[in-house]
This record gives C-alpha cells, structure tokens and sequence, in this order.
C-alpha cells in the first residue's frame, strides 16, 4: 500500500491492543479514528466500541480496509469514510452519524499532527477524549515535558489535559519512521474558560513570537504598544517582564488576557 501522504503503519498486535486498552472504551463509546491504514487498531477498537468511524485519504487503503473488516465480520461495526480529515466538515459528519459521544483513537501522520489535534479541540462537536500516537517530540512539547511551555501546549491545555501513556519505539512501524513515537491521552476540560478565542490566542502568539526575546520585547512589537505600558500590564498579574513566554501556564495567560483587554 502507499505511504507517500506521509503514513507510518503500525505493525506491532500487542501495541496495539495496549493502545486500544489505554482508551478504556466501553460499548456506550464511539470511536473515530484517523487513517486506519491497514486496520490494525481498528480491529480491536471494533471489539471494544460501539461503532467504529475510520477516515481514510487514500482510496485504495479504504477498499482494502473494507474487504478486511468484511472477512472478519465486522463490517457492521465499522464504516470507512474516504476523505481528507482537515478537509472533512466533521460536525457534519458526527451530526450525521448520531457520533456525538465519542472518543478519537490515532496514528496520526506526523506532518499534520498540530492541524488534526486543534480541528478536534475547536470542531463544534469536540471529542471527550483523544489517544494519539503522535512524534516523541510532539508528544514531549505538547504536555511540556522540559517544562517549557509553547504555542502548541497552550493550545492544547486551553481545552484538555494531556498526557503521555507511553512510548512505541521505531521500529514498530512499516515504513520506519527517523524518530520514535509517544501514545498521549488528550482529555477535554469540563469547564473551557470563558474568553474571545480570536483574541485570546492572538495574544499568546504574539507572545510565543520570538522565542528567545522577553515577554514584554514580544507584546509590546507586535502590538505596538509602549514597553513601559506593557510591563507594567505583565506585572499586575504577578509576572516579571523580563519573563519568556514559555514559563507561562495557561492560568498566567488568562490572568494577563483580563488584563490586557480591560487597558
């Protein structure tokens, strides 16, 4: 089968069945997952869940993935949609499908793994819960392991709590990919803070705008405001100025958008 958009198969049963098992489905839980590949996860998410919804971009994958499930007996439970993810209009298609609670479980293409994770977290009908095999460093840089925050980690814990459960090496994949990879729960807050998200996020990327420069240096470029207006601004929060954007939690970024949009 192709591998030219940029898929990794999953070749490893036993990890896959771990990944199926750190989802905790029950057969109350719908289950979409993003290309399928050759069916490997599919299979045993088709065990444990109600309904299997696959996206799958290449056409010949999905023919294939049908005439598997077909010889397995699960055809019933699983439906193939061809289609590009990003491209898809998802809250339709949930709509549709009566899928709205349901949980997503990938192998998610490495190249398009920040565009998928954001499309879910901001789609009208989001997921409870994503299990994501996604690129070790991703994965790391997500949930701020070196605890350094950046823009895709606030984006994130804006609306989820994320995890790493484990890591899969290589190897475990056709073909084999230069890195290793992380399996990351993403697990949706009940309660989404309050704000304008155009706004809110305009002010952290523009805090994220130049990695190495001081907070304040960054705010005050990139929306022209005096640097004495913006530091004293960052200090009524709490903050030093001098401070980067990457030692800020999500809660910091909050406090300072209040303030910010209260000048």
């Amino acid at each position: 089968m192709r591998v030219s958009l940029g898929q990794n198969f999953l070749t490893n049963d036993n990890i896959a069945r771990k990944i199926v098992e750190s989802a905790n489905l029950a057969k109350t839980d719908n289950v979409l997952e993003i290309g399928p590949g050759k069916g490997i996860l599919t299979r045993y998410l088709a065990q444990k869940a109600g309904k299997v919804l696959a996206i799958e971009i290449d056409k010949e994958v999905c023919k294939f993935c049908y005439r598997r499930f077909y010889k397995l007996g699960l055809a019933g439970r699983v439906k193939i949609v061809a289609g590009d993810i990003l491209k898809i209009n998802i809250p339709k298609l949930i709509k549709k499908e009566k899928f709205k609670n349901y949980k997503v479980v990938a192998n998610l293409p490495y190249y398009i793994t920040s565009k998928i994770i954001r499309l879910l977290l901001e789609t009208k009908y989001p997921p409870k819960e994503m299990i994501l095999m996604v690129q070790k460093e991703v994965g790391e840089r997500i949930t701020a392991l070196d605890k350094k925050e950046s823009l895709l980690s606030i984006s994130v814990k804006f609306y989820a709590d994320p995890e790493i459960l484990f890591y899969v090496s290589r190897e475990n994949f056709d073909p084999a990919p230069e890195v290793d990879s992380a399996l990351i729960r993403i697990k949706r807050k009940k309660n989404i803070p309050s704000v304008d998200i155009k706004r809110f996020f305009s002010l952290v990327r523009a805090g994220f705008s130049a990695k190495r420069k001081m907070l304040v240096n960054n705010l005050s470029s990139s929306f022209h405001n005096p640097k004495k207006e913006v530091s004293n601004l960052i200090k009524k929060v709490g903050l030093d100025p001098g401070i980067r954007a990457e030692k800020l939690e999500p809660n910091d970024w909050l406090k300072l958008y209040k303030i910010w949009n209260a000048k």
